[in-house]
């Protein structure tokens, strides 16, 4: 049985953006506010649901977003300091395909690990809230990729971006104001092409993506082994999870990687799923058939909205709907562009999609999607005209970030693109060492030993203007294979990156 929300706790933080709003009509005059939008409190049934989860509503957040499935996940950190699931929310709408964003104009929404700071977030947004993603970020940005002000936003229409229905962007919205208010820093987002399911991976066998979608699972996988925040770094153009650099040389990107520790009893978990995760997509590749192409199809949409959209507009209706239960929010028929895709809100039209539809039905009828209705929910103000909106190229946030304290000038600012340098080798797996380092405090279990990574030589880099850059990244020149295992010992493999010497 839950219990109320402390009185206490929850008039701090009203009192805290109210403080702040009038410290901002100081700083900015009376032509600027914060938005009324952006300081809507969360529900009463929200703050029941955190309370029984042993959560708190300052507590951290960290989001996982799945483009196949349509669905943005909301963890939050409990009082013991493991994440869990919060809420589920289903994605309104995404563009393009499966896959990283490349160049500007691709339609593409990106995948990777993103981290999301007060700057980012856009109280003012031209769609109702908004998060800028931060694309792109360092490992973007080794592979030349272009593109910005990438978004999870409201009103239900994307060109790169998560779109969101106005009501659940206030949720997710108000989720990460409350945890900045509380201390969190940032907060970090995993953009997904999929859940990293055997079956998902044995039916996307064959894209040519999936070498970039496993260094992905990588992090994945140390996320739910750990039920920590996994930190990132990037060298050699691929990511490290909770890795630690040795010596003076730290992580960059696009250089070869230093000597790092990880530590082991993590990567032997991490490598005992990944090994399980293989025998089981081995396993299931005789009797799994290949994703179907989806040439022309721009996006998805959750099954959800989909069959509410085809509910609005008739002339869309291909006598196909599937009730599959309320939307979570006012959806915007005239804005709304849907993909030309099967029920299932993904696949080709023709396609069978029994299994992604009795997926998403427990994400409808149970309590897992954000922000649906209900008596005690905040209903979302009625978003300005688009002659009082303002201009979602705007700085991303910055007033909102003096809201709760953050100073945006000591951001650091973002990397300029750079050349893609190949990397002279591929990155080094971790052995054993001693004595070990003090672990991570993401990691819940005090590590006894550390996985070192010996030190790469750097070759001369080639200089000369990047490759063009396609959506394949095994097409990428200087992609990094899984490397081989170390010689002289015995060793297990996975494709994690990590190997343990026995």
């Amino acid at each position: 049985m839950s219990r109320p929300q402390p009185l206490l706790s929850r008039v701090r933080l009203a009192a805290l953006a109210a403080c702040a709003a009038l410290a901002l009509a100081g700083c900015n005059g009376d032509s600027y506010d914060i938005s009324a939008r952006a300081r809507q409190p969360l529900s009463a049934k929200t703050l029941a649901l955190i309370d029984e989860k042993g959560m708190t509503p300052e507590s951290p957040i960290l989001v996982r977003i799945y483009k196949q499935e349509s669905e943005l996940e909301v963890w939050k950190q409990k009082r013991d300091g493991d994440f869990a699931l919060l809420k589920t929310y289903p994605i309104c709408r995404w563009s393009g395909d499966l896959g990283p964003k490349v160049r500007v104009g691709d339609r593409q929404a990106p995948e990777g690990f993103y981290t999301i700071t007060p700057g980012q977030m856009n109280p003012n947004s031209s769609y109702y809230l908004a998060f800028n993603l931060g694309f792109p970020n360092a490992y973007d940005r080794a592979y030349g990729r272009t593109g910005d002000f990438l978004m999870v936003h409201g009103d239900c229409s994307s060109a790169g971006c998560y779109a969101m229905t106005d009501e659940q962007v206030s949720e997710i919205f108000a989720l990460a104001r409350d945890s900045f208010a509380g201390g969190q820093k940032a907060f970090q987002v995993q953009a997904l092409p999929f859940r990293m399911t055997p079956v998902n991976l044995a039916k996307h066998r064959n894209n040519p993506n999936m070498p970039f979608w496993k260094n992905l699972k990588e992090g994945v996988d140390t996320f739910e082994v750990t039920k920590r925040e996994p930190k990132v770094n990037v060298c050699n153009r691929r990511y490290l999870f909770n890795a630690t650099a040795e010596g003076p040389r730290g992580f960059d990107a696009s250089a070869p990687c230093p000597s790092y520790t990880v530590p082991v009893d993590v990567a032997e978990a991490v490598s005992a799923k990944a090994r399980a995760d293989e025998t089981k997509v081995a396993e299931l590749v005789s009797s799994t058939p290949s994703a179907p192409n989806r040439a022309g199809i721009d996006g998805g949409m959750h099954p959800v909205f989909l069959a509410k959209f085809k509910e609005l507009n008739p002339s869309h209706n291909d006598g196909q709907i599937v009730v599959a239960g309320p939307v979570p929010g006012t959806m915007p028929a005239k804005t709304t562009n849907p993909p030309r895709v099967a029920d299932d809100g993904f696949s080709p039209i023709g396609t069978p999609t029994g299994s992604l539809l009795a997926a998403a039905q427990p994400a409808i009828f149970t309590a897992r999607p954000g922000a649906p209705a209900s008596p005690d929910a905040a209903p979302a103000p009625a978003a300005p005209d688009a002659a009082t909106r303002v201009a979602s190229t705007d700085p991303e946030g910055l007033s909102f970030a003096k809201m709760l304290g953050f100073n945006p000038a000591a951001t650091p600012a973002a990397e300029p693109l750079t050349p893609a340098v190949a990397p002279a080798a591929p990155p080094p797996r971790p052995t054993l060492a001693a004595p070990a380092p003090v672990r991570p405090a993401a990691s819940p279990v005090p590590a006894s030993r550390a996985a070192t990574a010996p030190s790469s030589v750097p070759a001369a880099a080639t200089a000369g203007a990047p490759e063009q850059q396609t959506a394949s990244l095994s097409r990428e020149p200087g992609f990094a294979p899984p490397p081989a295992p170390l010689a002289g010992s015995t060793t297990i493999v996975g494709t994690t990156g990590f190997t343990t010497a026995r």
